[in-house]
């Protein structure tokens, strides 16, 4: 992993895709970059010195590149899923999407590689920017309404980071991004926590998160599901770990997404949430802050970025065969695309964290660090978490897509070979993580010291599973979907947009209009008289002035030159005449 000579940087190779891709679509060469790209940097994450990249910038020192364990582990996962990503969406003829997602890749390596705030901030932008055109290359009214909500807010939190940046650098003269220490967090070190949350899309700032991913192209919403959230996720165990309200805000995020994801009933909805809760899990970890915590967000994250990517190329599968996701018009599709309705299963089992499967290794190691802390009530909500998640994503979700209790409606069939190869490959990692988690767990920050297959933690896990099917038994009728709308809250915001455009109608139009004919019968006399004055004064003030003026200096060139009659000895006269009369003066005074 350490290594010196010459070097790029790894997020560089993207951005140089996405500059070619173009080129490239003209020579039928852009699907070999498509893979390349990606593969290029999946391996040079092994060769990446410690510290690479200090430029010294108008004062500042910028750090592209600083390197160490809990760099690696993100840096490793980004690049095999954009590998995956890659090869998902080889079928699309579209460059401005491909180039979109590179642009969006290299904005996450940048911030996970940056060593300073300012190197960060940029590369945060990129982030935003970039996934933006994953929905609107869409194509839809709403992808175009969601994108310019999903930009707006993240436009916002851009601002918010950046003022915390600004306040900090003015407190410290210091932009190095490093930790944080609870005891001395500043309001600036908290702005900059809310920048990075808002991305973590934690409630309250998590409502574009399900607005903007489920409108994304099929593609877009594999790439956006796996970055700007872990991305934040790496920021805040960067800069903010032991934060108590890391802990509880994470903990609320768990509960929260999954009672979301249990009443929904678009497909993508219902894995919009669950990233939400998932990530509720990470963040929690983060706001332990203990070794084991750390190490637990670090797993999950890697662990999440593959079987949600997974769970939403099967989505997007469906979507793509039938223009259908909600649950209410699918089902019976299992007899049309088995090899579809598998991969989903798979990943609906990995994120209810089934033994043997990723989920099962990464999301218990954050349980047993809030159980080594002593935190029951967090742990308690982790547990209930689990079950929420097992009970939308790993039952209702592949039921009522696969089966439903009815025929289908679409004579669909499995998508290409591509989208099929790239769920094949998160599939297999699925598996072989939760049955080698030494893999994942050698990439940890900090060393391991657990053991997920124990008796205790397989028995208290198929009990949780047990009970769950059982309420699902018992609650089926509740469970089936309805084409209804759920309103998060973004119901404020829609009630907010109603208010301000009723303030504008009424009152603001009323003040206006009330100020327009002001303007019109008093501000427009008062105008008309104030400069008619002006008028007259320029006239018979000014004019008289500086004319009189004139007229009084062309009178006196015209008396002087009366005197200038030619002669010499007139001139020395007057010469003399002027001499005497001077020394006069001098002499009387």
């Amino acid at each position: 992993m350490i290594s010196s000579g010459i070097f790029i940087h790894p997020a560089s190779w993207f951005i140089l895709g996405a500059i070619l891709l173009p080129l490239a679509r003209r020579f039928n060469l852009h699907k070999v970059i498509l893979v390349a790209i990606p593969v290029i940097a999946f391996i040079q994450i092994y060769a990446l010195p410690e510290t690479f990249g200090v430029v010294q910038y108008m004062g500042f020192e910028l750090i592209l590149g600083k390197v160490d364990r809990l760099t690696f582990v993100f840096l490793h996962v980004f690049t095999l899923m954009a590998i995956i990503g890659c090869i998902y969406g080889l079928h699309l003829e579209d460059v401005g999407e491909h180039a979109a997602a590179f642009l969006y890749v290299a904005g996450s390596l940048g911030v996970t590689l940056a060593g300073d705030y300012l190197t960060l901030f940029i590369f945060w932008e990129l982030m935003a920017f970039a996934s933006v055109f994953l929905i609107w290359y869409r194509r839809q009214r709403r992808s175009l309404d969601a994108g310019f909500r999903y930009l707006l807010v993240h436009v916002t939190g851009g601002l918010i980071l950046f003022a915390g940046i600004f306040l900090r650098y003015q407190q410290l003269h210091d932009l190095h991004f490093t930790r944080i220490l609870v005891e001395n967090a500043t309001f600036a070190d908290y702005l900059i926590m809310a920048g990075f949350a808002l991305n973590a899309a934690v409630p309250p700032l998590h409502a574009w998160l399900p607005d903007a991913y489920p409108e994304a192209t099929v593609t877009g919403a594999v790439f956006m599901c796996a970055f700007t959230t872990k991305t934040a996720v790496y920021a805040l165990a960067r800069a903010f770990p032991g934060f108590e309200v890391l802990a509880v805000g994470g903990a609320i995020m768990t509960i929260y997404g999954v009672g979301f994801a249990a009443i929904e009933n678009d497909a993508r909805r219902i894995l919009s949430y669950h990233i939400v809760s998932q990530v509720g899990y990470m963040v929690c970890a983060v706001g332990i802050g203990t070794a084991m915590a750390i190490n637990g967000a670090c797993a999950h994250a890697y662990a999440h970025i593959i079987y949600k990517a997974l769970l939403f190329m099967g989505a997007g599968s469906v979507l793509q065969m039938t223009g259908r996701s909600k649950l209410s018009e699918l089902g019976g599709l299992y007899r049309f695309m088995p090899m579809a309705m598998i991969f989903t299963v798979i990943g609906g089992i990995s994120i209810s964290g089934f033994p043997l499967t990723s989920g099962f290794v990464s999301k218990s190691m954050i349980v047993a660090a809030a159980g080594e802390e002593h935190r029951i009530i967090i742990m308690v909500a982790l547990l209930a978490a689990a079950v929420g998640t097992f009970l939308s994503v790993g039952i209702k979700l592949p039921y009522f897509i696969w089966y439903g209790g009815k025929e289908s409606a679409f004579e669909a069939k499995d998508p290409s070979w591509n989208m099929q190869l790239a769920m094949a490959i998160a599939a297999f990692f699925c598996f072989f993580i939760g049955i080698y988690p030494e893999y994942l767990y050698r990439m940890l920050p900090y060393p391991v010291a657990y053991h997920p297959y124990t008796a205790y933690h397989i028995s208290e896990t198929m009990q949780i599973f047990g009970f769950t099917g059982l309420g699902v038994y018992l609650m089926a009728k509740s469970l089936k979907p309805h084409a209804t709308i759920n309103l998060d809250l973004d119901w404020f915001y829609r009630r907010g947009a109603k208010v301000f455009m009723w303030s504008a109608r009424h009152p603001v139009d009323a003040m206006n209009e009330f100020v327009s004919n002001l303007h019109k019968t008093v501000g427009l006399s008062a105008t008309m008289a104030a400069a008619r004055g002006l008028s007259r004064f320029d006239l018979h003030g000014i004019d008289w002035f500086i004319d009189g003026f004139a007229r009084n200096v062309v009178g006196t060139g015209e008396r002087v030159k009366m005197h200038i009659t030619g002669k010499v000895q007139h001139y020395v006269g007057g010469a003399l005449v002027l001499m005497f009369v001077i020394v006069g003066l001098v002499l009387i005074f």
